[in-house]
């Protein structure tokens, strides 16, 4: 079979429509992290950001581990 063949069948996804996805999944676990810190913040009424810190740095731990694991499974 050639490469130009139209009876040709794609075999799966682009590679880069699933990093795509990644990208929009990572933005929305920290802004999530983020917005969720912050609600708690403004309900605590604390002087030092303590917890908009805390869920921001926790969720950005999360979404690094998700890319990370991500990357491990396309290395199979």
């Amino acid at each position: 079979m050639k490469i130009g063949d139209p009876d040709r069948k794609p075999t799966g996804t682009p590679a880069y429509v699933k990093y795509i996805g990644l990208s929009f999944q990572l933005f929305g676990v920290i802004g999530a992290g983020t917005w969720f810190g912050w609600w708690i913040q403004q309900k605590s009424e604390m002087k030092f950001p303590i917890w908009l810190l805390l869920f921001s740095f926790l969720s950005v731990g999360i979404a690094f581990y998700q890319l990370w694991m991500s990357a491990k499974q396309d290395n199979k």
